[in-house]
């Protein structure tokens, strides 16, 4: 059976939308297959829409190779403007909820005209609890949190903080220059680290102001990406923790700019663009 899909981007963090209501199939199969360049489509992996008993609509979030993540900041945006644009959930005055694998998230849409073109999602409170993150407590002892842990990842010392945003984060604040760090290599060694037992997503950050901080994005089961929702929120959310940031951060990130809101003690909350490229239809 054939596949109608949208492929959408945020910030340059590319996803592809199926509507898969109703609809009983391999979707991790499926991501892996469209996700690939040149031989599919292309992307981060698949939202997919499905009804919800808790929500207005439900989000699955499939990564290109194969396996299923919690959440996705930016692919909660531009699954909302999937269902949005196409009348599949329609917002109310207090937004649009989805239910994730992280909980039900609330979208703000902006519109122009019928579309929408940006929004901001409540991102969860941000949690640095080990077992909540998760991170294997049998190593970090009785750390109440676990920040700048000092890890092997093939034989380059890094210090990591913990948190998790719907999903796992590992954040690394340095003085060095992200743009010289080698992510592509050591990205697998941090996401893979018997620390983290669900595998985990890896950023290296660096501070610019109070207000504005660069960073870069190695996603568990993607690789290296050109933006990330719950990474930005988590590498924002890790330099607050550090006492380096104001509550209001801009995170330069390599496919654009997305901001930040966290004050510490509640919910964190991502702005960003949302935009469409193109549909389709995957044969079988």
């Amino acid at each position: 059976m054939s596949v109608e899909f949208v492929k959408l981007h945020g910030a340059g963090n590319d996803y592809i939308a199926i509507d898969g209501r109703g609809i009983d199939r391999d979707w991790g199969a499926l991501s892996k297959e469209m996700s690939r360049l040149a031989f599919g489509v292309g992307s981060d992996g698949i939202v997919l829409v499905q009804d919800s008993d808790v929500a207005q609509i439900r989000m699955r979030v499939y990564n290109p190779d194969g396996s299923e993540a919690e959440m996705s900041g930016n692919g909660i945006r531009l699954f909302a403007k999937f269902v949005i644009d196409r009348k599949i959930a329609v917002p109310t005055e207090d937004g649009l909820t989805v239910q994730t694998g992280g909980g039900v998230r609330t979208v703000w849409p902006t519109m122009e005209a019928d579309k929408m073109v940006a929004a901001k999602v409540a991102m969860g409170v941000p949690t640095f609890v080990p077992s909540e993150i998760p991170v294997d407590t049998t190593q970090t002892g009785d750390l109440e949190i676990v920040k700048s842990y000092p890890i092997d990842a093939n034989g380059r010392q890094l210090e990591v903080t913990c948190l998790a945003v719907g999903n796992p984060h590992a954040v690394v604040v340095m003085d060095d220059s992200v743009e010289d760090f080698p992510l592509v290599e050591v990205g697998p060694h941090v996401e893979n680290h018997p620390l983290f037992p669900n595998r985990i997503n890896f950023e290296i950050v660096n501070v610019i102001d109070r207000s504005k901080i660069r960073a870069r994005i190695f996603e568990r089961g993607a690789g290296e990406t050109m933006s990330s929702g719950t990474g930005s929120t988590a590498s924002a959310s890790a330099a607050r923790a550090h006492g380096l940031v104001d509550d209001e951060v801009d995170v330069v990130v390599d496919g654009g700019v997305l901001r930040i809101s966290w004050d510490e003690t509640g919910e964190a909350f991502l702005e960003g663009p949302a935009v469409e490229v193109f549909t389709g239809v995957w044969p079988d």
